[in-house]
């Protein structure tokens, strides 16, 4: 009785850190799209460049897509599997803000990422 206790109490345990770790995914996968949505920047798909309203439907498309196959549990993977490359081409996306050179899209959400954690681990604290 004591085994299936147990059993039951971790499975409990692990149902409430994947309930909390998808919600910390969501958060920041909001945030990411949320950030390209306010940044005024433009965005490469496959050669042409788009306005940042246009990237944060197809991203959010993307972002759908795999969320209800479950494949994205972490910002890193919507990063890998939704907002790097082309499914259809493999060409990366790009990123260009102003003035500044453009970069691939998977760098310029990893370094938002990295900046938004940090600034919610300071929040936390």
């Amino acid at each position: 009785m004591k085994q299936i206790l147990m059993c039951l109490i971790l499975a409990m345990s692990s149902s409430a850190l994947a309930a909390e770790s998808d919600a910390v995914a969501k958060q920041e996968i909001d945030h990411l799209i949320g950030h390209l949505a306010a940044s005024g920047c433009q965005f490469n798909r496959n050669g042409t460049w788009y306005q940042a309203p246009r990237a944060v439907s197809h991203l959010t498309a993307k972002y759908e897509y795999l969320l209800e196959r479950n494949l994205v549990p972490t910002a890193e993977a919507f990063i890998k599997l939704a907002a790097s490359e082309s499914n259809a081409s493999g060409k990366p996306y790009l990123v260009k803000c102003g003035d500044q050179p453009e970069v691939k899209s998977a760098e310029w959400f990893g370094a938002e990422l990295a900046k938004f954690r940090e600034q919610s681990s300071k929040a936390g604290s």
